[in-house]
C-alpha cells in the first residue's frame, strides 16, 4: 500500500465545516512546544496534513504530552484521530480561530517508516475551512469510537448550533440562555483567553466557610467540577458564594463562564490541572437540562479496605463499604482554636472482610443517618495513621454520597445482607501496627538496644518471649469521659461531677480504664512496657471496672488479680519509640499483643539460632 493511500484526504476542511468524521488519518509534519506554568499545562502545536490541505492549529490535549515526549509522534508520523474536538479561541486583534483538538489517537505509521511528506498538502483558508475564524455556521463534533470509555455523537462536547449562527461565548447577562453556546473543554483553558464557556459536572462541593481578620469578613465555598477532558476547582466568595451555593448540587452539570483563572494553588488541592476559577461579578452558571448521559459521571478508583493497612498517610483514595456502626456525636472545644466542634466515628466493611474508621465532622457529624447500615461511597477520603492503624477522613473536596444506585453499591449491600459481615475479622484501625504490614521478628531486649530500636522517624516492633516480673498496680487504672469514643481522663469536681474537657461536658458517672506498667523480661535484659485497657483485660482475666472496683475498695482482691500473672511468660509483640519530654529523651515500649508461648514456634526459632551459630563456628 502506497503512502498516499494511509490519509483521509480532504479531512481537515470537512472537519473545519462541522462534518463528523470517524476517526480521520493525518500526518504530522511538525511540532512545537507551548510554554505554561507547569506539567499539567505544557502544551504541543502540531502541523498536520491529509494529504491535501496543511493546519497549523491542531492542539494535542495534554494526557497525550507523553507520546510526544517518547518520540511517537515525531516528523512524518501517520496517526489516526479516534477522538477529537473543535474550539474556538480569541487571538485579540487576530480574531478568532477553530482550533482542532486532539483527545485520543493511534499511530498508524512512525515518521522513520514514512521517511516522507505524503502529497502535496497546501494550506487551509479561512473560506476552506468554512468561517472557521468564529463565524462558522455549523460547528465540529467529536469523531465516534468504538472502544471502551468513549464518547460518541451525544458528546458532553458536542458543540450545538444556535438559531442563525455559532457564538463561541455568551455577551449578555444572566437572561441569556447558554444551552446552545459553543463549549470549550477544560484543558484547553488558559488565562490568556477570555470568551469560553464549559459545560462541566459537579464531583464535589464543599460547605461555606467564612473568615474574619483586619481586613474585613468574608466567606467562600468551592466545587471541583469536570469534563471528559480534565477537571478544574471553581471558587465563589461572598455575593457570588450567596448568590450560587444553594442553586448548585453534586453529580449535576451546569455551563459556566466568565470566570477568572489563575494558576492553582497546589497546597490545598490534588486535581491534575495548573489553573484554577474564582467567579466574578459577571460569572454566570446555569444547569443544563438535557445532559442525560452526554457527559462522564464521576469515575471511582475503590480500594479494598483490607488494602487500606498497607497505605500510606495521606493518601487520598476512593473507598466503597457499609456502614457497619456509628458512634455518637462528640461535641467539644478545640485547644488551639476554641471553636466548638462536632465529631462522629463510623466503622465501614466490604467484602474484603475488612473494617475501618471513618471520621465525621461538622454537619457530615450532626446528620448522618445510620439507620438500616447504609452503603457510603467516597470520592477522594484521606488516609490517617494513629498508633500503627489507619483510618480515613474527609477534606473538602472529599465526595460523601449514601446508598448510591448504582452496581457497586447494590453489590455490597447484597454482600452485608447475606451475612458476609459476620466474617469481618481484622480492622485496619486497630491500633496495633503487629501483624498488619510491620515486621515482628525475633529479638532479644539486649538486641533491641544494639540496634538503637525506636530511634528513627518511625517506631520500630519487634517480639520477644519475655517473664512478667513486677507490676505496678497502684497507677494501673484511670477514670475516664463515660462516652462510647472517648478515653480521655476525668476531673473529679467533688460535686459527683466528672468533667471530660476533650468533650467539653460534665458526667455523673466515669468509666475505669486500665494503663499498666509491668517489668518484662528476657534472657538478656529487663524492660519496662506499658499496656493498655483491651490487651491488660485479656492478659489479667478481668475487666477494667472490676479492677477499679477492686482497687478502690478491696486492695487485697487488687493484689491478687495482678499477682496471678507474676513470672509467667508470653510472647510480646511490642512497639518502641523514642519520645522527647523537653531536653529528655525516653524509649518507649508498648505491648500491641500478649500470647502465650507456642512452644513449637519456639523452639524452632532457638534450633534456626543454634545453626546459625554452630555454622558461624565453624568458619
Amino acid at each position: 500500500m502506497s503512502n498516499s493511500s494511509l490519509l483521509t484526504t480532504g479531512c481537515i476542511a470537512d472537519i473545519m465545516r462541522g462534518t463528523e468524521l470517524e476517526k480521520p488519518v493525518v500526518q504530522i509534519l511538525g511540532s512545537k512546544r507551548i510554554a505554561g506554568g507547569g506539567e499539567q499545562s505544557e502544551r504541543y502545536r502540531l502541523l498536520i496534513s491529509d494529504g491535501q490541505n496543511l493546519y497549523s492549529f491542531a492542539m494535542l490535549a495534554t494526557q497525550l504530552n507523553e507520546l510526544h515526549h517518547n518520540g511517537q509522534l515525531a516528523e512524518f508520523t501517520v496517526i489516526r484521530i479516534d477522538r477529537y474536538i473543535t474550539s474556538v479561541v480569541n487571538r485579540n486583534e487576530k480574531g478568532e480561530k477553530r482550533v482542532l483538538i486532539i483527545l485520543d489517537l493511534h499511530v498508524v505509521k512512525p515518521g522513520a517508516a514514512v521517511g516522507e511528506k505524503i502529497g502535496n498538502p497546501q494550506t487551509l483558508t479561512e473560506t476552506g475551512a468554512g468561517g472557521g475564524g468564529g463565524a462558522a455556521s455549523t460547528s465540529a463534533v467529536p469523531a465516534r469510537t468504538e472502544s471502551a470509555g468513549s464518547v460518541s455523537n451525544g458528546s458532553a462536547y458536542q458543540n450545538r448550533p444556535m438559531g442563525g449562527g455559532m457564538s463561541s461565548a455568551p455577551s449578555g447577562g444572566d437572561g441569556l440562555s447558554l444551552e446552545n453556546t459553543l463549549t470549550h473543554p477544560i484543558n484547553s483553558l488558559s488565562p490568556y483567553q477570555n470568551k469560553w464557556v464549559i459545560r462541566a459536572r459537579v464531583m464535589s462541593k464543599s460547605g461555606i466557610r467564612t473568615w474574619s481578620n483586619a481586613k474585613g469578613e468574608g466567606k467562600l465555598f468551592s466545587m471541583d467540577v469536570m469534563d471528559e477532558s480534565g477537571e478544574i476547582r471553581v471558587t465563589a466568595f461572598k455575593d457570588q458564594c450567596d448568590k450560587y451555593y444553594d442553586m448548585i448540587e453534586v453529580d449535576k452539570v451546569y455551563y459556566i463562564t466568565k470566570c477568572q483563572l489563575k494558576p492553582a494553588n497546589k497546597q490545598y488541592s490534588t486535581l491534575k490541572n495548573d489553573y484554577e476559577m474564582t467567579m466574578t461579578n459577571d460569572t454566570i452558571v446555569q444547569e443544563c437540562k438535557d445532559a442525560g448521559s452526554s457527559m462522564p459521571s464521576i469515575q471511582y478508583n475503590f480500594v479494598p479496605i483490607s488494602q487500606i493497612g498497607n497505605m500510606e498517610p495521606n493518601a487520598m483514595i476512593d473507598v466503597i463499604g457499609v456502614c457497619k456502626e456509628a458512634g455518637e456525636v462528640m461535641q467539644f472545644t478545640a485547644r488551639s482554636s476554641g471553636r466548638e466542634l462536632k465529631k462522629r466515628e463510623v466503622t465501614l466493611v466490604d467484602s474484603s472482610n475488612a473494617a475501618v474508621s471513618l471520621t465525621l465532622w461538622g454537619d457530615d457529624a450532626q446528620n448522618f443517618n445510620a439507620t438500616n447500615n447504609p452503603v457510603l461511597v467516597i470520592k477522594g477520603a484521606r488516609v490517617t495513621e494513629f498508633g500503627g492503624g489507619k483510618s480515613l477522613g474527609l477534606v473538602a473536596s472529599s465526595v460523601l454520597k449514601t446508598n448510591p444506585d448504582n452496581e457497586e453499591a447494590h453489590k455490597i449491600r447484597g454482600w452485608y445482607l447475606g451475612g458476609g459481615c459476620d466474617n469481618v475479622v481484622n480492622s485496619v484501625s486497630t491500633r496495633t501496627g503487629a501483624g498488619s504490614g510491620y515486621s515482628t521478628e525475633w529479638i532479644t531486649f539486649h538486641e533491641a538496644k544494639e540496634k538503637n530500636l525506636g530511634a528513627g522517624d518511625k517506631p520500630d516492633y519487634f517480639q520477644v518471649k519475655a517473664l512478667i516480673h513486677n507490676i505496678k498496680s497502684a497507677n494501673a487504672v484511670y477514670k475516664a469521659c463515660p462516652q462510647a469514643e472517648c478515653n480521655k481522663k476525668v476531673i473529679d469536681q467533688d460535686n459527683g461531677q466528672y468533667r471530660c474537657e476533650k468533650c467539653n461536658a460534665d458526667f455523673p458517672n466515669f468509666k475505669y480504664r486500665l494503663l499498666v506498667n509491668m517489668l518484662v523480661g528476657d534472657w538478656t535484659s529487663n524492660r519496662w512496657v506499658t499496656v493498655f485497657t483491651d490487651l491488660a483485660e485479656q492478659m489479667l482475666g478481668k475487666s477494667s471496672q472490676d479492677i477499679g472496683d477492686a482497687l478502690e475498695f478491696n486492695k487485697d482482691e487488687a493484689e491478687q488479680i495482678f499477682s496471678a500473672i507474676n513470672f509467667k511468660s508470653y510472647v510480646f509483640k511490642l512497639r518502641t519509640k523514642v519520645e522527647f519530654y523537653g531536653d529528655s529523651s525516653r524509649n518507649k515500649t508498648t505491648a500491641v499483643a500478649a500470647n502465650p508461648v507456642n512452644h513449637k514456634e519456639y523452639n524452632a526459632y532457638l534450633i534456626k539460632n543454634i545453626q546459625e551459630m554452630t555454622g558461624i563456628s565453624k568458619h
